[in-house]
C-alpha cells in the first residue's frame, strides 16, 4: 500500500535526510521524498498498521531534521 503525505521541509539537503530516516524505518518498504513538491510518498510492508508506522517514521525524521513537519 501507497500513501503520501503532505511535509514541510527547509532544503532539498533536509529532503534527503527525511528519505534516508523513513526507508530506514521498520514497517516502510520504500519512500520518496520531492522537495519540489513537498510530499513524501511511502510505500507499506504487507500487514503493517500505516498508523503506526507513520509515527515511527515522524520520530525518525525529527531526530535527522528536528524541525520538519509531516502532516498526517
Amino acid at each position: 500500500m501507497k500513501k503520501t503525505y503532505k511535509i514541510e521541509v527547509d532544503c532539498a539537503n533536509c529532503a534527503n535526510k527525511m528519505e534516508e530516516a523513513a526507508q530506514k524505518t521498520q514497517g516502510v518498504k520504500n519512500a520518496v521524498v520531492n522537495f519540489m513538491t513537498l510530499k513524501m510518498i511511502v510505500e507499506f510492508e504487507d500487514g503493517v498498521d500505516p498508523k503506526e508506522v507513520m509515527n515511527e517514521v515522524v520520530k525518525n525524521c525529527k531526530i535527522v531534521e528536528d524541525d520538519c513537519e509531516i502532516f498526517l
